[in-house]
């Protein structure tokens, strides 16, 4: 770094955020990127790391020192060259990643880690501005054919590698626009959908080909994902037609709660209630959208799908939002000396939490009441940690009202039934088997198919997908071109 003292003359600079009465009014983003010049000085605290652990804690492996360093420079396409070079999407991530490299940064350890993930928002910013993300089209075609099952970041990125490497692509999706849950689980006030439109065209521009609304093997009624497919494809023709098939679809089957009264009207899953509302802001009609307006809603869950669920809750105009969490309270500040440079155990306050909700730790459903087959409300029971168990609490039963719940407990796995009509292997956990090692990476048991992101590790972060998708794109592309 050409100023090797920021850290010690500039303090980290957040992203501001619209004013809370006024976000709440409408499901457009609210975060306010860094200027020019906050995103030079944010840099100029980077500290040039001998072993930038930065580097080791992204799992795509940004050059984050050296993006740094230009941006500093104010050298702001190189700096794009730089994290496009590791990142297919640094538009998603710069919104939505929880940014583990923050929590390794050497910073960290006594002050406050350097903005990277506010960084890397400006840099791609910048570059759509001046537009320089342009499409790569792959001089020489291989005449190999590959086809991709499910759109979301690792498919996408996947697509967008086997396409540079002169591939034909042909990416399939079950819904009518890709993306996954990108597209249908984020709100909007955290990725607003004009970014997932731009790369699609640009996937196009590369060669890719891709089919909506298709399903590729069949789905056991009563199944509860998002499914708006109006033609089938089985997985024989895709193993006849193409030269290698990859597997990238989410980890969408939702874990239940299934306690009494589990089938009242009003309890729904998380990923019922989210895509409807993603879909009525692209202008599509929704009759029978779960609407959270003047109700009491309950959120079952403290991770980030349940952050979303109070955010679009507030949104809608319910009358109150809380959030349960099974789990003790974090600490409010993490033990540094012990975590570092590991992702800290600690409370996090979404944007969302801020804009309105009670937030009640230690706590379990064991029931859900209701009257002429309607939720009114919940029972609940305290719960702590012991030997490794949790114990119910004596006397702590409690009844909340409630005229909608919704279940945001994280994923179980895949469908089975996809991996099931390919003969795919699965693990303990229901997750197609495949490794990551580097020889036969990400190959399943039958040949010539392949997995990655999420159907493959199960539930985990966009970023993690977009690496999974780019490291399986690079095995598939060695597959494919591996001397008879």
């Amino acid at each position: 770094m050409e100023h090797t003292k920021g850290f010690l003359n500039y303090q980290r600079i957040e992203e501001d955020y619209e004013a809370v009465e006024l976000r709440i009014k409408d499901y457009k983003e609210f975060v306010h990127e860094l200027t020019p010049e906050q995103a030079k000085q944010q840099s100029a605290r980077c500290m040039d790391c001998g072993t930038p652990f930065c580097h080791n804690a992204c799992p795509v492996n940004n050059v984050i020192p050296d993006f740094n360093d230009l941006v500093y420079r104010q050298d702001w396409q190189n700096a794009s060259q730089v994290l496009h070079s590791t990142n297919n999407f640094p538009e998603f991530t710069g919104r939505i990643c929880p940014a583990p490299c923050e929590a390794a940064c050497t910073l960290n350890i006594n002050s406050d880690p350097v903005g990277i993930k506010s960084i890397e928002r400006a840099i791609v910013e910048r570059a759509r501005a001046e537009g320089w993300i342009k499409p790569q089209i792959a001089q020489q075609k291989t005449g190999k054919k590959v086809a991709v099952v499910g759109s979301g970041p690792a498919g996408l990125a996947a697509s967008q590698q086997l396409a540079r490497a002169g591939h034909s692509v042909t990416l399939f999706e079950k819904n009518d626009q890709v993306g996954g849950l990108l597209r249908f689980g984020i709100p909007d006030f955290k990725l607003e959908k004009e970014a997932i439109d731009k790369r699609v065209e640009q996937l196009k521009a590369e060669g890719v080909e891709i089919r909506t609304n298709t399903l590729v093997g069949e789905l056991p009624e009563g199944t509860k994902v998002t499914n708006w497919a109006t033609t089938n494809v089985t997985p024989a023709s895709l193993l006849e037609d193409y030269d290698a098939v990859l597997l990238t679809g989410g980890s969408e089957q939702s874990r239940d709660l299934p306690v009494p009264g589990r089938e009242l009207e009003g309890v729904h899953f998380a990923m019922e209630f989210l895509p409807q509302q993603n879909r009525v802001n692209a202008g599509v009609a929704m009759p029978e959208q779960i609407r959270a307006a003047n109700k009491q809603v309950i959120v079952i869950g403290g991770g980030d799908t349940g952050s979303d669920c109070v955010g679009t809750s507030n949104r809608q105009g319910a009358a109150k939002v809380v959030q349960f969490e099974l789990m003790p309270k974090p600490p409010e500040q993490e033990d540094k000396p012990l975590t570092w440079p590991y992702w800290p155990y600690k409370l996090r306050t979404s944007s969302s939490h801020q804009e309105g909700c009670e937030r009640e730790f230690a706590i379990a459903t064991k029931e859900f009441i209701g009257s002429e087959g309607k939720l009114t409300g919940l029972k609940t029971v305290r719960v702590e940690m012991k030997d490794g168990k949790f114990e119910e609490v004596p006397n702590s039963e409690q009844i909340w009202p409630a005229d909608l719940v919704l279940l945001a407990m994280g994923f179980v796995s895949p469908v089975a039934s996809i991996l099931e009509g390919f003969g795919v292997e699965k693990d303990a956990r229901g997750n197609a088997k495949a490794s990551t090692d580097a020889k036969d990476g990400y190959a399943t048991n039958v040949p010539k198919v392949f997995s990655a992101g999420d159907m493959r590790r199960g539930q985990s972060l966009v970023v993690w997908a977009i690496r999974e998708g780019r490291e399986a794109a690079n095995a598939v592309d060695a597959f494919l071109m591996e001397p008879l």
